[in-house]
């Protein structure tokens, strides 16, 4: 990669990797959707300024329906189902979770894809990062059936990104990445904002200073310059290697988690942890076993 797309890449690990910190902080005083829904606000804006920067069309009329999709499966599902799962697990272990977004499309990409067939690697590393996800997410010391209902959201986020990743493969590559971003964000918004209204009632700005930082980190830094990064790297290096950044999500997320919330550091969460980044790397390999069959002895 050039030193341009490295730096692109770079900036999605570490920026990513510390949303979950941001999110854990915003939470305090605003309730998720509500959250998210100012955020995107902010996101909508910063990239209105990139898009005129970048003298991009939008294509509207052609493109809303991709924008729609986008909207929902990459923005607006994954944001509120990674928001309410922090009040239940660490942002350290969302973290480690939303590093599963290459399994699931590992998973689904055949079938739509299918010059992405599944190989042995691949399942090999399917089964070493659920193992990882199982360590993770079942916790039988809390009494209850001892499965976290936080992982889960985290892991119904993952599914939602492989999708709207499939989708943007199939549907959108090569579209500018500046009218993808923006385009979804519109979709995002008209979205969330309804739904913020209809479950948690008027929307109440926040008066903290850490909470405005927080939602402008994660609109603008994250969402806004993150999902232009992300469709440039996919249009220019490919989607295999712009996933790769979610390598560094866990060690960003747990670092920041012990450091600065004091998020206890378990067992589970290194043992887990290590899990998911090795089957990660191994769906990710380049190696191939082709098994050959043995020639038949001659009698």
């Amino acid at each position: 990669m050039s030193l341009s797309s490295w730096a692109k890449f770079w900036y999605m690990g570490l920026v990513w990797g510390a949303t979950f910190l941001w999110l854990k902080v915003g939470i305090r005083e605003m309730p998720p959707i509500s959250l998210n829904a100012v955020r995107l606000v902010a996101a909508m804006l910063a990239l209105f300024i990139i898009l005129r920067l970048t003298k991009t069309k939008l294509r509207f009329r052609e493109r809303w329906r991709s924008y729609f999709f986008l909207g929902v499966f990459n923005i607006a599902l994954p944001f509120v189902l990674i928001t309410i799962s922090e009040h239940n697990i660490t942002s350290g272990m969302a973290s480690i979770l939303n590093s599963t977004v290459p399994f699931f499309t590992m998973i689904l990409i055949p079938f739509f894809v299918p010059e992405e067939a599944w190989t042995l690697p691949k399942m090999i590393g399917l089964v070493v990062g659920f193992a990882g996800v199982v360590i993770l997410a079942y916790h039988p010391a809390d009494g209850g059936s001892g499965f976290q209902w936080g992982a889960l959201l985290v892991l119904l986020a993952s599914v939602s990104y492989a999708v709207a990743a499939i989708f943007a493969r199939r549907v959108t590559y090569g579209v500018e990445p500046a009218a993808l971003a923006f385009g979804q964000s519109i979709f995002a918004n008209l979205v969330l904002w309804p739904t913020a209204l209809l479950f948690e009632g008027s929307i109440q700005l926040p008066v903290q200073t850490m909470t405005w930082v927080s939602i402008l980190w994660l609109g603008i830094m994250a969402t806004a310059i993150g999902t232009f990064f992300f469709y440039s790297l996919i249009n220019t290096v490919g989607a295999t290697r712009t996933t790769l950044t979610t390598y560094i999500f866990p060690l960003v997320g747990v670092l920041l988690g012990v450091l600065i919330l004091n998020e206890a550091l378990s067992w589970r969460l290194l043992a887990g942890g290590a899990l998911i980044i090795a089957g990660v790397a191994i769906v990710n390999s380049k190696i191939r076993l082709v098994l050959k069959p043995q020639k038949a002895s001659r009698l």
